[in-house]
């Protein structure tokens, strides 16, 4: 019986072992000396990462069609110091202020949540979708931003990873 219970034991623990190995593993990020954390799936490749103020990292979520090899989809995180609400006002008006310079800008007809941003743009004539979040913690004002090409060849799973990433960050950043 002992050798029974043993051998069942350890047959679980090595399913256990499979099935944890297959599962997407996860990158912890840090930003303005940790006061701002979220994670990342190991997938996204980290391309982009400046220190100081602001502190901003870009990680490309990669599109494995044709469309991908032509079309960066990306997300943002930028951190920037602001002393108070009127400082993260005027953080999130600048960034606003940009999008609507970019060319082909359009609003969603999606009515944006608070301190959020919905709208399309063109980049390299292609069209992409933006979507921005902003949030006041801590003496900083974040700004989650995810780009992706409205389009992709990869179809609406790739779409709906995509955007789930986002929101996972997004909620890790609330």
């Amino acid at each position: 019986m002992s050798f029974l219970r043993s051998t069942a034991i350890i047959a679980t623990a090595l399913a256990t072992t499979l099935l944890l190995a297959g599962r997407v593993h996860a990158t912890d990020v840090s930003m303005a000396d940790g006061s701002v954390t979220f994670s990342t799936p190991d997938s996204w490749l980290d391309i982009m990462e400046t220190q100081g103020d602001p502190e901003t990292r870009v990680f490309q979520v990669p599109d494995p069609s044709p469309t991908g090899k032509t079309s960066l989809a990306r997300i943002t995180v930028t951190v920037a110091q602001a002393a108070d609400v009127n400082g993260f006002n005027q953080y999130k008006s600048d960034a606003t202020a940009k999008a609507m310079a970019l060319p082909g800008y359009k609003a969603s007809a999606v009515p944006p949540q608070p301190n959020s941003n919905f709208y399309t743009a063109q980049e390299n004539g292609a069209e992409f979708s933006y979507v921005e979040h902003y949030w006041f913690k801590n003496g900083h004002a974040i700004q989650l931003r995810c780009v992706r090409p409205s389009q992709s060849q990869a179809g609406a799973s790739w779409k709906d990873e995509f955007d789930k990433g986002c929101n996972t960050i997004a909620a890790r950043l609330k």
